[in-house]
């Protein structure tokens, strides 16, 4: 019969090499210690030390055995974690998001479970429609997006913006609409409505339609679009999340504009899910980081 005691007296003695230091820190006799470790060969039906006196060594079993207990009271001890909705540092996290906004939250999640080993995230990068089906699914408890969403079972709130930049090869010398379209546009999943929504604002009289530029090429990778347009192939209109995180940022540049535009990006989860408190602080703590890494310094008074 499984016995979970078994196991983590098998695992204390591996640890400490004595049955008589093992009875001391669980606070058993030695027999029961002994004991123990008998019923846990004969319910595997192998033996699992060779003992020498007053010593023992492993057994291949043996080892394969005190590894597979580590694991097993590694996995109860997250599992009884995630079942703590109060807990903010421990649990599983199921998150899905486009790669523009992973390129900076992911990494920021990553700290996070650094900081807090019983903290489990699962990270999955999806364009809008893919993240709407998961979460329908149940594949992941949020999603953020970068359109709105309207579904009689999500909740879609506004949950945090970013400015757009219209980036250009470093040595471009241009300004004007004119010279924008000589150069060409490069595309990506979001890439026409961002540069719609940028142009229009900062281009009002001469901006038409997207449709008037020469479009150089797409990519269903946004992290990759800044690689083309660092070998002068054309201009592209990215979040500042992803410039910022770019290989390529001394490759490009982005165009000083009078009129600012963000990029909003949206909250969903489920209407019927109540969400344990180490979301709101996942999201919360990745929002102050921008806020700082976003606002200038205040100028030292002399």
């Amino acid at each position: 019969m499984f016995n979970a005691q078994y196991f983590r007296t098998f695992i204390t003695l591996v640890e400490t090499g004595s049955f008589t230091r093992t009875a001391q820190r669980l606070e058993m006799t030695q027999p029961g210690v002994s004991q123990h470790v008998r019923k846990l060969e004969r319910y595997l039906n192998k033996e699992l030390i060779e003992r020498k006196g007053r010593g023992f060594t492993l057994t291949e079993t043996g080892r394969r055995a005190y590894d597979y207990a580590l694991k097993l009271f590694a996995e109860h001890e997250q599992f009884r974690h995630g079942l703590d909705d109060d807990s903010l540092d421990s649990g599983d996290c199921r998150i899905a998001s486009p790669g523009s906004v992973g390129l900076m939250l992911y990494p920021y999640i990553l700290g996070q479970q650094q900081m807090h080993p019983n903290l489990t995230v699962n990270y999955s990068f999806a364009f809008n429609h893919e993240i709407v089906n998961d979460l329908l699914d149940g594949r992941y408890d949020i999603g953020i997006v970068t359109e709105a969403v309207n579904h009689p079972e999500l909740d879609c709130t506004i949950w945090h913006q970013e400015p757009l930049c219209l980036v250009v090869p470093a040595d471009f010398a241009g300004g004007t609409l004119p010279d924008l379209m000589g150069i060409g546009f490069l595309n990506y999943y979001d890439g026409i409505n961002h540069a719609n929504a940028l142009l229009r604002a900062n281009y009002p009289e001469a901006f038409r339609s997207m449709t008037h530029f020469r479009h150089q090429g797409f990519t269903n990778e946004v992290s990759m679009v800044l690689d083309a347009v660092a070998r002068g192939l054309g201009f592209t209109v990215v979040s500042r999340l992803v410039l910022e995180t770019s290989p390529w940022q001394r490759q490009v540049k982005a165009l000083t504009l009078p009129n600012a535009v963000n990029e909003v990006l949206y909250l969903l989860r489920r209407r019927d899910s109540v969400l344990p408190k180490r979301y709101e602080k996942l999201l919360n703590g990745f929002q102050a980081q921008r806020l700082q890494e976003t606002t200038p310094p205040e100028p030292l008074s002399l």
